[in-house]
């Protein structure tokens, strides 16, 4: 007997759907409002931030290779305007102060 399988094989072969942005990252993308203006804001999932290493503007601490996090811009914005945050720091993003403490020894990068 062979084993059962959960799910079809080959995906969702829908005609006529196109791939969304968050299923090409490992992700899914929505819209939400801060500062006064419209995020775009994208969860990326462990396995496809693999390779890279970002560091998060709201607790100014280096994000690791495959590490889940969040990648936030305006949505009017370009490439430039991307920034990688930490689940936590991204929650947190109304109840940080606008300059982050550093250590003594932490890089100003």
């Amino acid at each position: 007997m062979s084993p059962r399988r959960n799910r079809p094989r080959g995906g969702d072969k829908t005609p006529g759907r196109a791939p969304e942005a968050g299923d090409r990252y490992g992700g899914f993308q929505r819209t939400e409002s801060w500062q006064g203006e419209e995020w775009a804001v994208r969860h990326v999932a462990g396995a496809s931030a693999a390779g890279k290493r970002y560091r998060c503007p709201g607790c100014d601490q280096e994000i690791p290779s495959a590490v889940p996090h969040v990648v936030a811009w305006p949505e009017y914005g370009g490439v430039d305007d991307r920034r990688h945050w930490h689940q936590a720091c991204w929650n947190a993003k109304d109840r940080r102060t606008t300059r982050v403490q550093r250590s003594r020894n932490a890089p100003r990068y």
